[in-house]
């Protein structure tokens, strides 16, 4: 059988399964916005619990509004997808578009079926597992749920000195504050507020299993772009080692970088982006010590 080849003469790559890769994928983005509807629809909306995000927002306007919380969630978006589209073009944001779509569809359907548990902790605790596992099989898959993600890396084009962590932390609290004056309950404040906490946890176990942060070693023809973005966007350190290759004898230079492991996807995201032939290899680091992490003198007294 014969290779097809480029305007140069040279093999042309043959894309296999291109088309099943992506079926799969928009598979889980619709499983994951049903499961993530099913958090809000069964166990957080019925209950009075408003955590951060777009979700929380959304239970917030309906109480006020009577407009259904799928409705909101989708009507908020609308803007924010706009916005960030303008931003950081169609193709980052298309599959963000339809996984707003189902998990507003999802929820709307849902929502006639009424409250799964009215204690509120065990809705807290289900609600947040929900949400955690469909968060996280829509990064895995390559997706966003937009909302706040996109919120807060538009923020970070405007103030990139403050720590997208501390972002979502403010931003959740304000949705979680505003809950107190909504409801008139600090009790339904204070489960939604662990619905946020829960939620980030249980993420990171979905996403990245117990380890504490992520090492990767990143070789590309493109490294320079692919620090320079690790260091812009993710404000993470990076380190060039000096390698070369034992078989064709070219001098490489590898990135070196520790980071976060709730950064770890959006590293990722980066590489592909920027070479998707790179040779990326992302391992579990449980001990670091040094600037932003553990101190090595006081750590172990």
């Amino acid at each position: 059988m014969e290779k097809s080849m480029n305007k140069n003469g040279k093999p042309q790559r043959e894309r296999k399964g291109c088309g099943g890769k992506i079926i799969r994928s928009y598979l889980v983005f619709t499983l994951a916005a049903f499961l993530y509807a099913a958090a809000i629809a069964l166990f957080l909306d019925p209950n009075s619990l408003a955590p951060g995000g777009v979700s929380g927002i959304s239970i917030l306007l309906n109480r006020t509004t009577g407009l259904p919380t799928g409705t909101w969630i989708l009507l908020i978006n609308i803007p924010i997808l706009a916005v960030g589209a303008w931003k950081f073009g169609l193709r980052f944001i298309l599959s963000t578009v339809y996984s707003t779509v189902m998990m507003s569809f999802f929820t709307n359907l849902l929502l006639a079926g009424g409250a799964v548990t009215e204690d509120p902790f065990l809705a807290a605790l289900s609600g947040s597992g929900l949400a955690a596992l469909a968060l996280g099989w829509t990064f895995k898959a390559g997706g966003t749920t937009g909302g706040m993600d996109i919120i807060i890396k538009l923020l970070r084009l405007k103030f990139p000195h403050l720590k997208t962590g501390f972002l979502f932390l403010l931003l959740d609290a304000a949705v979680v504050g505003l809950s107190v004056l909504v409801f008139r309950d600090v009790d339904r404040a204070l489960y939604a507020g662990l619905v946020v906490f829960s939620t980030s946890f249980l993420l990171d176990i979905v996403l990245y299993g117990r380890d504490g942060a992520k090492l990767f070693y990143v070789i590309s023809d493109r490294g320079e772009r692919i620090a320079e973005r690790l260091l812009e966007e993710l404000d993470i350190g990076v380190t060039f080692i000096s390698g070369e290759g034992a078989y064709s004898g070219r001098k490489k230079r590898v990135i070196l970088c520790v980071l976060h492991k709730r950064l770890s996807p959006k590293a990722e995201e980066i590489v592909r982006q920027e070479d998707p032939q790179a040779f990326l290899i992302v391992t579990g680091a449980t001990e670091i010590y040094g600037e932003g992490y553990k101190n090595i003198f006081s750590e172990k007294l």
